[in-house]
């Protein structure tokens, strides 16, 4: 898990926009998508689209385009990661 990672993981122990955590993580916006991309492969966090309670199957060639507009929370699986680093 990169530093990016890490400090996205940190912001979403409860669901997140991408709006929000660009302001939270103060990364650049290709960075942060750049990290929920490697997030998502991974299956530490989970997706959320159109609202924050419908789950989204991660795609990598539409997620550029819905992402801004995506919900984001960490997973068990990233909780534990984030929390044994």
């Amino acid at each position: 898990m990169t530093d990016a990672e890490f400090d996205i993981l940190d912001e979403l122990y409860f669901v997140a926009s991408f709006p929000d955590l660009l302001q939270r993580t103060r990364l650049p916006a290709a960075e942060l998508e750049q990290g929920l991309r490697g997030l998502l492969e991974q299956g530490l966090i989970r997706c959320y689209w159109p609202d924050p309670d419908t789950e989204l199957a991660y795609e990598p060639t539409s997620f550029g385009a819905l992402r801004q507009d995506c919900f984001f929370l960490a997973s068990k699986e990233g909780l534990l990661q984030h929390n044994t680093r």
